[in-house]
């Protein structure tokens, strides 16, 4: 069985556990320690985790420079002593304070001599430290291998809607009454298609955008279903993996009907960034010229410089994004044309909310 919490006072610390080990104690552990530098913590990191470097990403390029030019001895000299500065600053600075039953879990790339060299203190101070064997690079396998099991064990419901017709507000109002939603765009931090990017927010990497799915997605019940929008593979940079978006497309279609003037109404309401910075929108439509030719772009630009953007959101809506939709969802959804549809009066919170739960009225639970 390996090392537990359960056991703890007959074991010697610091202790290896594996990442299926951890996984099933998380709920147990005071702290999760990311020892890895702040680059490679931004970049992804284990749920709840917190970034407590050793090496910080300039000292880690100069050890590693060394391995390379010098050799592992002199390598390993200078990292030792960046190491231990670094943990007795970071003990200073959060741990002092802990509790002799304090037990953390601590991680670095592939548990080896970041993540072994805490643990080593904590456990000589006499704290009960756990030390995650394999690292992030097991945790990442975990998930690689995790995704595709969680994919297959739900009833997915699919969220369809021409643009506009409040697919994403209609996810938030049925996580709000308690449905299990699977929010890909909020995950993405993008809103998925070409005018898409959100004002002052980046995307995460790629392995962020796929720990924030798992981990969303290993809180669920299946017996219940999940709720999630209809997407193309990418939600901006992003790709939302392949087993996931595959049972996505096997799922059945929930269709929101929107009219056409409630719909500019709204996507007016929900994009004012691009309504106050008309550069920018402009921008985002070069992108459409290969589709669309340079006349049409051109067009839709002197719209924009006379003020007349309800215009361009209704001609973007006819001539580009509902006719995408209809050719994607036919080709894309296994189940779109025996699609459940559901009117809309407008976008107003009291309606999405109703509809919300009409919706989950019919949702069938799994005994």
């Amino acid at each position: 069985m390996g090392p537990t919490l359960k056991n703890a006072q007959e074991m010697k610390f610091p202790a290896l556990i594996n990442f299926e080990q951890a996984l099933a104690e998380f709920a147990n552990f005071d702290c999760i320690i990311d020892v890895r530098s702040p680059g490679e913590f931004a970049e992804d990191h284990i749920p709840g985790a917190i970034n407590c470097p050793v090496l910080n990403d300039d000292e880690r390029i100069r050890v590693g420079t060394c391995y390379k030019q010098v050799g592992a001895f002199e390598a390993k000299k200078i990292g030792a002593g960046l190491v231990a500065k670094n943990i007795a600053h970071q003990l200073e600075l959060h741990f002092l304070e802990k509790p002799k039953t304090w037990r953390p879990l601590i991680y670095c790339w592939r548990g080896g001599n970041r993540s072994g060299s805490m643990a080593h203190i904590f456990a000589k101070i006499g704290w009960p430290a756990f030390q995650l064997e394999g690292g992030y690079k097991s945790y990442r396998h975990f998930i690689n291998q995790d995704l595709p099991r969680l994919a297959a064990s739900f009833q997915w419901q699919v969220i369809c809607g021409p643009t506009g017709s409040c697919k994403s507000r209609l996810l938030e109002a049925l996580d709000s009454i308690g449905s299990q939603v699977l929010n890909l765009e909020q995950f993405a931090q993008h809103r998925g298609s070409v005018l898409g990017d959100l004002p002052l927010q980046g995307q995460p990497s790629q392995k962020h955008f796929e720990t924030r799915v798992w981990n969303k997605l290993r809180s669920f019940d299946n017996r219940r279903p999940v709720y999630v929008e209809a997407e193309s593979k990418k939600v901006g940079n992003l790709r939302i993996p392949d087993v996931l978006m595959e049972h996505m497309r096997q799922g059945d279609c929930l269709e929101v009907e929107l009219d056409l003037e409630h719909r500019i109404d709204y996507l007016w309401e929900d994009y004012q960034h691009f309504v106050n910075d008309h550069e920018a929108l402009k921008t985002q439509l070069g992108f459409l010229t290969q589709l669309h030719g340079k006349a049409r772009i051109q067009t839709w630009i002197d719209l924009i410089d006379q003020g007349n953007l309800k215009e361009l959101v209704r001609l973007l809506l006819q001539r580009h994004y509902d006719p995408a939709y209809q050719k994607g969802s036919i080709k894309n959804f296994v189940k779109f044309a025996q699609r459940y549809c559901y009117p809309l009066a407008n976008h107003q919170t009291s309606n999405l909310l109703e509809l919300a739960h009409k919706i989950s009225v019919n949702e069938v639970v799994e005994q």
